[in-house]
């Protein structure tokens, strides 16, 4: 069971992707607001977000200023490092 579980989990290309997206306000166009957008996703075209932005451009009144786009894997190595020291403290 466990081994049908991680078999269905693994999937190489879906990332936890962050998009932090400065806009103009529409009332104020010389400040900028940011807008923080987080979902799972397809590396490296993205599909989620380039709907996303294109709502945006479409539907929202603020115009796009910059995206900045972070993205991690799902599944990656255990980061474990051992070390050679055993310390007690009173």
């Amino acid at each position: 069971m466990l081994q049908k579980l991680e078999s269905f989990v693994r999937i190489p290309d879906w990332r936890l992707t962050t998009a932090e997206i400065l806009y103009h306000l529409p009332d104020h166009p010389g400040v900028l607001q940011t807008f923080i957008w987080q979902k799972l996703d397809r590396a490296p075209a993205f599909p989620e977000l380039t709907r996303f932005l294109d709502f945006w451009q479409r539907e929202i009144e603020g115009p796009l200023h910059s995206v900045r786009v972070v993205s991690s894997a799902l599944v990656r190595p255990a980061e474990l490092r051992y070390s050679n020291h055993h310390l007690t403290l009173h």
